[in-house]
């Protein structure tokens, strides 16, 4: 096996030319950068309500029928498909795991 050696200068990080415009990256303010990431948050959580909204409507359940299927309070329910709250850990990959094979996990979930 060949070794290869070489010497990484991190004193100054470059990205590669044309992946981003420096200019514009140094003159964006922290406001600027804080306002973007409200931005992005709210659109993940209305992607997250969606799915969550989606998975629930294609098993052709109420937020009731779910909520006791998946043993998860209606309120949680509520709050996830109106975007106040996102699932997280195991509820996200439970979602998953019924929008991939819904039938199998129904029945594993009795």
């Amino acid at each position: 096996m060949k070794t290869v050696r070489f010497k990484l200068d991190t004193a100054v990080p470059r990205m590669p030319a044309g992946r981003a415009n420096v200019r514009k990256l140094e003159a964006t303010s922290e406001a600027e950068l804080n306002a973007q990431q409200k931005i992005d948050d709210a659109a993940a959580a209305q992607d997250a309500a969606l799915f969550a909204q989606r998975v629930r409507k294609r098993l052709g359940l109420t937020q009731l029928e779910f909520s006791r299927r998946i043993d998860v309070s209606l309120d949680t329910i509520r709050n996830w498909e109106q975007g106040k709250r996102s699932p997280t850990g195991a509820a996200r990959a439970l979602l998953r795991v019924l929008d991939k094979a819904p039938e199998a996990s129904l029945m594993a979930l009795g």
